[in-house]
C-alpha cells in the first residue's frame, strides 16, 4: 500500500533555520510534500531544495512573512495570490503579503495549499497599557485579523469546491495563527482572553471544518486529549516544560483524512536544537 507524508513548518525565517539545522531535517525526514511558513527573505535568498521543486510567494514585505511548497515532482499548476489575485472580496490589502501559494500535484489527485495566517491583536476592549508586550492600537490589528477571516473563508470555500470538481482531495497547510480547541493550548483558561485562542478565532474555525468541508486531520487522529503542541515562546521555559499552543495544522477533505493514518511532531530534545519557534507538523496518508 502507498504511502506519502506531508508536513508543514513554520520556519521563523528560512535562512536562520537552516543555521540551525533545518536541511538535515528535511534530508533525514525527507517528506513527500512541505509547506513552509515565514520564510522572511528575499526569493533569491530562499535557496534550493534539493529533490523538491519549490513554489513560492515571498510578498513584497522585505523580511516577513513568505510561503513555500516543496514537491517531489514539478507541479501541474501554481497558484499564489501574487499571481492569480484572490477573488473574495476584502482580500486585496493582503495579496502582496506573501502568505499564501496552493499547487495542484501532478502525480496524485490533490490540490494543497500552504498559508500563513496574519497575526492579531487583542480587541479595544481588552487591551491594557502595561499588562500588553505591544503598545495599545485601539484593536486594529485584531480588526485586520478579522477581516482576513471573512475574505478568507469564502476564498478557501472556493478553492476547495474548485478542487473537488475538479476530481481532486483538498490539503490546507499553515500557520493559521489560531488554536482551536481547549486540547489545542496548555493553559486553555487563560488563554480565553488571548489573541488566537478569542471565542471569535475558535467561531472562525468552527466554520471552516465540516462533514462535507475541511477536517483536523491531527485531532481526527490524536482524539479528544491535550495536544499535539507545535508552538512554544523563545522566552522562558515555556520549551522545555511543553507550555504552548498547536496553531499549526493540516485540514483535509474528508476522504483524504480518513486515509491519515500517524501523525507526529518533530519537537527536538533541548532548547538548543530548536530549529524555530514551531516545530514540524507531520502527517502520513494513504494512497487509493
Amino acid at each position: 500500500m502507498n504511502r506519502f507524508t506531508v508536513a508543514t513548518f513554520n520556519v521563523n525565517g528560512i535562512r536562520a533555520a537552516r543555521r540551525r539545522g533545518f536541511d538535515d531535517w528535511l534530508a533525514d525526514r525527507a517528506p513527500d510534500i512541505v509547506a513552509l511558513q515565514e520564510l522572511r527573505c528575499s526569493a533569491m535568498d530562499v535557496g534550493d531544495f534539493p529533490g523538491y521543486a519549490a513554489a513560492l510567494d515571498v510578498g513584497s514585505i522585505p523580511g516577513r512573512n513568505g510561503v513555500a511548497l516543496l514537491t517531489r515532482t514539478e507541479p501541474a499548476a501554481v497558484r499564489s495570490w501574487t499571481t492569480h489575485p484572490p477573488k473574495a472580496r476584502g482580500l486585496a490589502e493582503f495579496a502582496d503579503h506573501g502568505r499564501w501559494v496552493e499547487v495542484d500535484l501532478a502525480d496524485r489527485p490533490l490540490t494543497v495549499a500552504s498559508l500563513y495566517l496574519p497575526k492579531g491583536g487583542l480587541p479595544a476592549h481588552l487591551q491594557r497599557a502595561g499588562s500588553m508586550r505591544e503598545k495599545p492600537d485601539g484593536g486594529a490589528k485584531h480588526a485586520r485579523k478579522q477581516r482576513f477571516f471573512a475574505a478568507f473563508g469564502r476564498e478557501l470555500d472556493r478553492n476547495r469546491r474548485a478542487a473537488v470538481r475538479a476530481g481532486r482531495d483538498y490539503l490546507l497547510l499553515g500557520d493559521l495563527n489560531v488554536a482551536h480547541t481547549r486540547y489545542d493550548v496548555t493553559n486553555w483558561r487563560t488563554a480565553g482572553r488571548m489573541d488566537g485562542f478569542l471565542p471569535e478565532d475558535r467561531q472562525w474555525f468552527d466554520g471552516v471544518l465540516g462533514t462535507r468541508r475541511l477536517v483536523d486531520v491531527v485531532r481526527l487522529r490524536h482524539g479528544d486529549r491535550p495536544g499535539p503542541l507545535t508552538w512554544w515562546s523563545w522566552a522562558g521555559w515555556s520549551f522545555g516544560n511543553d507550555v504552548g499552543w498547536r496553531v499549526d495544522h493540516q485540514l483535509a477533505t474528508p476522504g483524504l483524512a480518513a486515509r491519515a493514518v500517524s501523525v507526529a511532531v518533530d519537537k527536538e530534545a533541548t532548547p538548543e536544537q530548536r530549529r524555530s519557534d514551531h516545530a514540524a507538523l507531520l502527517v502520513t496518508y494513504r494512497d487509493d
